[in-house]
């Protein structure tokens, strides 16, 4: 039930402490979740994500619901695009390739766990955008191409890795659509989707899934009918749900701290939306997970 797409299990850990890490992990168990995708964001923070993971698991009592906890968690790799990573993107790209060949080493805590490369993208909200902005806080075009080459190293990785890409686009729809069409690659997730039915048809013609998180349930009652169009456009077959955790809590928690644990009211407000129940919604978000990462399969579960 219930599983989470996009979560950051290290931030919540460094700010709530490892045994409630341990808690979650277990509660998550406990409640049947079926896959649980931990995201990173800095080129060299898989391997320690994996170790911090690893000491939350060690600290469950119950083995089989270690054994459990252990089963639905999965990992990414990959870069946001701030401004210093940007700048020195050939080195971090370097460091996020070194730290994916030995996650998936015979050495690794989580043989077989490392399932895409992201999130990574293009961010034209918290970075400066448009002409007007682009000398504010050293921000010119020469460094809006850097960012758009970053996202492409990344692309170009995950097409020879084979991996899905976890994609952050916020207020940047036209380059992302651009770097993905550059680079040909168009197989994983538009992450905590923010645009409309026209951009998303643009993506679902490409082929990549979309990922719906806690923000749609804080539409404006005036916009309600406009996103209830949109989640219903989006086909069976390409939707995820996420969290997003630590940031954005669904109503009737928003203003939180989010965690994986909360996800359930979104399920409910997007199985609503969808005219579904919250269980059905629950398995097609599984079988979306299995067709997009063929490691998380019912077999592998059991490893």
């Amino acid at each position: 039930m219930y599983s989470d797409t996009h979560f950051h299990f290290h931030y919540l850990t460094e700010q709530f402490g490892m045994p409630w890490g341990a808690s979650l992990l277990a509660s998550l168990a406990e409640r049947d979740c079926f896959f649980a995708l931990d995201i990173g964001t800095r080129a060299d923070d898989l391997l320690p994500r994996m170790a911090l993971a690893q000491d939350c698991l060690a600290q469950i009592g119950d083995e089989a619901v270690r054994a459990k906890a252990r089963s639905l968690l999965y990992f990414s790799a990959g870069i946001w695009p701030d401004e210093d990573a940007i700048r020195a993107r050939k080195e971090q790209v370097a460091e996020l390739e070194r730290q994916i060949a030995r996650a998936q080493s015979d050495a690794s805590p989580f043989p077989g766990r490392l399932l895409a490369v992201g999130e990574c993208g293009l961010d034209h909200h918290w970075n400066p955008a448009g002409a007007d902005r682009r000398s504010a806080e050293g921000w010119d075009d020469e460094l809006f191409k850097a960012e758009s080459e970053m996202f492409m190293m990344q692309l170009e990785l995950a097409h020879r890795l084979s991996l899905p890409v976890i994609v952050h686009s916020r207020e940047a729809f036209e380059g992302t659509r651009a770097c993905i069409d550059e680079v040909g690659y168009h197989r994983g997730i538009i992450h905590c989707y923010s645009y409309g039915i026209d951009e998303a048809r643009a993506f679902l013609d490409r082929g990549w899934y979309i990922a719906l998180g806690g923000a749609v349930t804080y539409t404006k009652k005036r916009l309600m009918d406009q996103m209830r169009e949109l989640v219903r456009f989006i086909p069976d077959d390409r939707l995820l749900l996420e969290t997003d955790a630590p940031y954005l809590a669904p109503v009737p928690c928003r203003g939180q701290v989010n965690t994986p644990l909360l996800i359930s009211h979104t399920y409910e407000f997007i199985a609503d939306m969808r005219g579904v129940s919250a269980e059905a919604l629950c398995r097609t978000v599984d079988a979306n997970c299995r067709a997009l990462f063929p490691a998380c399969t019912a077999a592998d579960r059991t490893a």
